[in-house]
């Protein structure tokens, strides 16, 4: 599912399985909503009409646009710490949060490796 902030809310779509569609107010609703809608397609539709992707155990993937990912996460980590992280200066993370200028395909990799090696980082720290 591709989730994208809007102006005034959070929506998804599937790439991949035609007919899911979901809204809310933030993202853990547009998560909610999309489950709930393919609860409805199964309630109110025949399983022979159901996409085939979910008549089986299915996992959804979910996946930010670059802008929307860092709406997002700015409620988390501040653009100076993303700017750390990704090695991107924050105006330029700015720029890309409020859809000012749209990331190269190469700084948008970038933003990437730099939250999965922090992430990576994070899953890796133990408590004594």
């Amino acid at each position: 599912m591709i989730i994208i902030k809007s102006k005034d809310y959070f929506d998804a779509y599937s790439d991949n399985c035609e007919g899911i569609n979901a809204a809310g107010a933030d993202v853990e609703a547009v998560k909610q909503n999309t489950y709930r809608a393919i609860e409805g397609i199964k309630r109110n539709l025949p399983e022979k009409q159901w996409p085939k992707q979910i008549k089986e155990d299915f996992e959804i993937e979910w996946k930010f646009d670059v802008p929307s990912f860092l709406k997002y996460y700015s409620t988390f980590m501040t653009l100076a710490g993303m700017e750390k992280i990704t090695g991107i200066h924050q105006k330029q993370l700015s720029n890309y949060l409020n859809r000012r200028s749209v990331p190269r395909q190469k700084q948008a990799e970038r933003i990437i490796t730099g939250i999965h090696q922090f992430a990576r980082e994070l899953l890796s720290i133990t408590l004594r």
